[in-house]
């Protein structure tokens, strides 16, 4: 009984398998229709590339949309072509380029698509077009890029470019390919991820002659792209084309900041470009004459270009004095130009006259007087204990380290330690005299512009910032910006201080800076002029306004520019000016600083 029932099912498995076999043959050999379906006909899954969002100054306006482009793509084990000739004539390439990228292409995969030629405009894509039919194993994939109606806050903007091999690799969430464009610096690059969107995904038909046959069973399998998020930037856009018109010519940062929230308002470098060219096929080329460029229009001077602070560091000391007990309004020196170099002015001096009038010796008394305290018996170890305590205060003030804003690649100056001086002079042989240059913001102290602004905006809020930022809002939703912007810090120095120190920066712009004077606006302001051992000194300026209700805190650093009461100061009340009037009532003022003759 057994053995029949192992001979039924031995029969049944060998009638099975002729029968498969049959058909198999009829199929490859007898019936030719199957393998010209399969050779008439191929899926292609091509990937739908998102619009990244829209980015929008702070009124509204555009700043940055999207150009649709088009990358050529090429499937090198379907590709033939005749007439090679022929070929790079209509695509306006040689054939040298032909030959390196098609063998790229075919050494990635000979039989998924490679781009051929990237970043086709409309209007060479409408020459070609047609085309397309009579070459085998090309298809074209439409991208976008990006567009600055305003050529306008390059650096703060930034760029996007394609891919690099050492990015891919550290990309955990596998978002990107061989060939994807991402966000490389500026707020392009900060915020990617909300920016570039989510990638979707097509299946089509296509014939042995590309020509396209319709969705693969209907779109069943297709997935829509998202497009990125829409952000709404802080910039003011008119103030920002002011203030590059203002600083044309020129090298040197304008940082503007609403005082009560760390919005910038502006973020200007000089020299800047024209964004619009760092877009499209012409991006690699572009890019290698702007880094070649000896006026460095890359580098983003706001948050990369560290200076000494120069006499806008005396409001610190200023502050630092009255919190450690060491000085008080009342607090007097002698104008003694033994000490330090001086200009003209009364003396003896108050805290008051010291900051209106600028006065080297004050500080370099006042500083001496916060450092030396006599605690230890020893001189040495008094600097050097001094020194600490007195740094602690500083960095509450936001020096000394990076302020966080939403850009890459932020500089965060340097507030000297004891280590320093020890790594320097060797431990327990330094003393005030060798360090008392940090008492007027020279020597080894160095501050970014945007710092410097943040300090003016520190002064106006009498104690206290939020971290300066670019962004307003993520799709008009101010809670989706990163919440460390939202964070109040305290720079520990108690607001019935700052009274006495914004009326006597009030009065110090009639006395340093009376260019700066705007009727009916009460500008409070301090100038300084940073030593330059390479040239000509550098022009610096910060102020707020208005006084009484501040609504702009501004640092202006012109280099090579001289007093910081001609050209920082002049640059800083005519943005000022814009910002709240909208519209300038001193052309001459306007003028002076368009010509840039400061010297």
């Amino acid at each position: 009984m057994n053995d029949q029932r192992q001979i039924t099912i031995i029969i049944t498995v060998i009638l099975v398998g002729i029968v498969l076999l049959t058909k198999l043959f009829l199929i490859q050999v007898a019936d030719d229709s199957f393998l010209k379906r399969a050779e008439s006909n191929a899926i292609q899954r091509l990937v739908d590339h998102p619009y990244r969002g829209l980015v929008y100054d702070r009124t509204g306006k555009i700043m940055v949309y999207n150009n649709p482009i088009f990358d050529l793509m090429i499937i090198p084990k379907e590709f033939q072509v005749d007439d090679t000739t022929r070929f790079c004539e209509i695509f306006n390439i040689d054939k040298e380029y032909l030959k390196e990228a098609y063998t790229a292409a075919r050494k990635y995969s000979p039989v998924k698509p490679s781009p051929l030629i990237k970043q086709i405009s409309t209007t060479d894509f409408a020459r070609v077009q047609d085309f397309l039919i009579d070459y085998p194993g090309l298809f074209v994939m439409t991208r976008s890029v990006r567009s600055y109606p305003q050529s306008s806050a390059a650096n703060a903007l930034g760029y996007i470019g394609e891919i690099s091999a050492i990015q891919l690799e550290r990309d955990s969430s596998n978002y990107y390919t061989q060939g994807d464009y991402v966000g490389l610096s500026g707020i392009e690059g900060f915020y990617e991820n909300e920016l570039r969107g989510v990638k979707g995904v097509k299946y089509k038909m296509v014939n042995v002659r590309g020509v396209d046959k319709g969705a693969f069973k209907s779109g069943e399998y297709d997935s829509a792209s998202v497009a990125g998020h829409n952000l709404t930037s802080t910039i003011d856009l008119e103030l920002q084309l002011y203030g590059e018109m203002l600083m044309e010519g020129k090298r040197g940062s304008v940082v503007a900041i609403e005082p009560k929230t760390g919005e910038v308002l502006a973020m200007i470098s000089a020299p800047t470009y024209d964004p619009n060219i760092l877009t499209g096929a012409q991006f690699s080329s572009n890019y290698m004459e702007l880094n070649r460029d000896e006026t460095k229009p890359l580098f983003n001077r706001p948050i990369m270009a560290m200076y000494p602070p120069g006499s806008i560091f005396k409001i610190v000391q200023s502050l630092v004095g009255l919190q450690m007990g060491v000085l008080n309004p009342n607090t007097t020196y002698s104008c003694n130009r033994s000490l330090v170099a001086c200009h003209n002015h009364p003396s003896p001096v108050n805290l008051f006259g010291a900051i209106r009038n600028s006065c080297n010796p004050y500080y370099h008394q006042a500083y001496r007087a916060m450092i030396n305290r006599e605690v230890s018996g020893n001189t040495f170890k008094d600097t050097e204990i001094g020194l600490n305590e007195w740094r602690e205060y500083v960095l509450k003030f936001g020096l000394g380290g990076p302020l966080g804003i939403d850009l890459k690649n932020e500089k965060g100056g340097s507030i000297p330690s004891s280590k320093l001086y020890d790594r320097i002079y060797g431990e327990g042989r330094w003393k005030y005299s060798t360090i008392y240059s940090l008492s007027i913001g020279q020597g080894e102290m160095l501050v970014t512009p945007l710092q410097m602004a943040n300090l003016a905006a520190i002064f106006a809020n009498k104690g206290y910032y939020y971290p300066p930022h670019l962004i307003k809002a993520v799709d008009g939703d101010p809670s989706a910006i990163p919440n460390k912007f939202l964070i109040k810090h305290e720079v520990g120095v108690d607001a019935h201080h700052f009274d006495m120190v914004q009326d006597a920066m009030a009065e110090a712009i009639f006395g340093t800076a009376a260019r700066a004077a705007i009727k009916d606006i009460t500008i409070a302001g301090k100038t300084g002029t940073a030593q330059n051992p390479q040239g000509e000194d550098h022009s610096v300026f910060i102020a707020f306004a208005p006084k009484e209700d501040p609504k702009i805190a501004i640092a202006v650093y012109v280099e090579n520019a001289g007093w910081g009461g001609r050209a920082a100061a002049s640059t800083a009340s005519l943005m000022i000016e814009k910002y709240i009037r909208r519209e300038i009532t001193r052309p001459a003022l306007e003028e002076y600083v368009k010509v840039g003759k400061f010297m």
